[in-house]
């Protein structure tokens, strides 16, 4: 082995706490995990005791926290424990839960950072996965966060953070996240506002906030006693982008440049980075080996290849759009736009090279889609665009599949939707 090891923890610990959003008490252990399992949240409360990966196929919600679900289960506001996970460079672990939502502990990511340490981590007999950019990544949201990532040999993150508020204002700093997260980072506390208390209580959110764990700010300073740091605010944002970024579930060399950061901002970038990787590698199967598995042919096969492939959970597929596209002659002349419905389309056919996994005799079957669901377009395609599209199974129940997808150009979603299919006799 060339390569560093996998690392877990040598032995179980506990902590407990209320949940910052829900306000619920929960008790967390850490356990060790087996090589090549990754993070998994365990629901110890809930019937049959679910499990919940945690990356990025399981992302349901970045409001003010990231939450991870599935089939039902879902936990709250991982974000905390999953930078002190990505501090130590720990690959596998079972996070056991007894309640909804990550114990907010004293607001910052400290507690669990402490807690690892004092049981491991310990090496692993498996070579461990480290992701590298070979180029810049870039996501950009409506909402103003947007983000560079670009080649380093360690992990390291440059932040901008801008409020109107005059104990926060304009703020910027840079820290390697190996050398400086137990000292300059795992102290910094999660913060809000005060006007914001009443608003955020009627949706059901910041029900367990309070000065013990949380930096609350008024009109002009903070309600706390004090600061741990003038510039604890950034702080905190930079741990929290290192633990949405560690929902990679790879361990990740880069030097990532974020302006306005948030959760929703870390998660559209961490999947920028996903696909840059996925693309920058060789395919799992070209347009011959694609043309075995679909019925289709030009001008309606619309897939070139497939990029990634896990059998029976996620696949993804690429499509590299030319003006020499035979939709073009008709579909607003003289200002190309790919049609809609014909990215829905190519969508839908990564979708039933996903679903032929599940059958013995693929040749013999064919993909029927039976419906489409929340289907939104968010941005044109036009020639020399390179359309990625990422669909994952939500439910497989007998030749009956529910599955969601993403259509992406330069790591922005430019469609998406969900499906419903069945598996059929040609």
């Amino acid at each position: 082995m060339s390569g560093p090891l996998q690392r877990s923890v040598s032995a179980e610990i506990t902590l407990d706490g209320t949940g910052v959003h829900s306000g619920e008490s929960a008790k967390l252990t850490f356990r060790p995990g087996e090589p090549d399992t990754g993070v998994l949240f365990v629901r110890t409360d809930l019937e049959q005791t679910p499990s919940i990966p945690a990356d990025l196929d399981h992302v349901i919600g970045t409001e003010l926290g990231t939450t991870i679900g599935h089939d039902g289960a879902r936990v709250l506001t991982v974000e905390h424990v999953m930078a002190a996970v990505a501090a130590h460079k720990i690959d596998n672990l079972v996070v056991e839960i007894d309640g909804p939502e990550v114990p907010i502990r004293d607001g910052s990511f400290g507690d669990y950072f402490d807690a690892l340490s004092e049981v491991g981590p310990v090496e692993q007999d498996r070579e461990a996965s480290v992701l590298a950019v070979s180029g810049p990544v870039t996501a950009e949201l409506e909402s103003g966060s947007s983000y560079v990532a670009t080649p380093h040999s360690r992990m390291r993150i440059s932040a901008t953070i801008d409020f109107e508020h005059p104990r926060i204002g304009r703020c910027y700093g840079s820290y390697d996240v190996d050398a400086g997260f137990a000292d300059e980072i795992a102290r910094a506390r999660t913060f809000g506002f005060e006007a914001d208390v009443e608003e955020l209580h009627g949706r059901g959110l910041a029900l367990g906030a309070s000065l013990k764990n949380t930096i609350v700010l008024d009109g002009k300073d903070i309600l706390n006693d004090s600061l741990r740091f003038e510039d604890e605010f950034l702080r905190h944002k930079v741990g929290d982008i290192i633990g949405d970024l560690a929902l990679l579930s790879r361990r990740l060399d880069a030097h990532v440049l974020a302006d306005r950061p948030s959760h929703e901002g870390n998660i559209e970038l961490a999947r920028a980075i996903r696909t840059h990787l996925r693309r920058s590698g060789p395919p799992v199967a070209d347009i011959s080996r694609l043309m075995t598995f679909l019925p289709h042919r030009y001008p309606m096969l619309l897939v070139d290849r497939v990029i990634d492939f896990d059998p029976g959970r996620s696949i993804v597929g690429l499509k590299n759009v030319t003006i020499n596209e035979p939709f073009f002659q008709g579909h607003f002349p003289g200002h190309p736009i790919m049609p809609g419905v014909l990215i829905v389309e190519a969508m839908a056919q990564c979708g039933g090279l996903l679903l032929m996994d599940h059958v013995e005799e693929p040749e013999e079957k064919v993909v029927y889609f039976m419906t489409m669901d929340n289907v939104k377009f968010r941005k044109p395609v036009v020639p020399g665009d390179t359309l990625v599209f990422e669909l994952s199974v939500n439910s497989m129940k007998r030749q009956v599949c529910k599955l969601s997808g993403r259509g992406l150009v330069d790591g922005q979603v430019v469609a998406e939707a969900d499906f419903m299919a069945r598996i059929m006799d040609r």
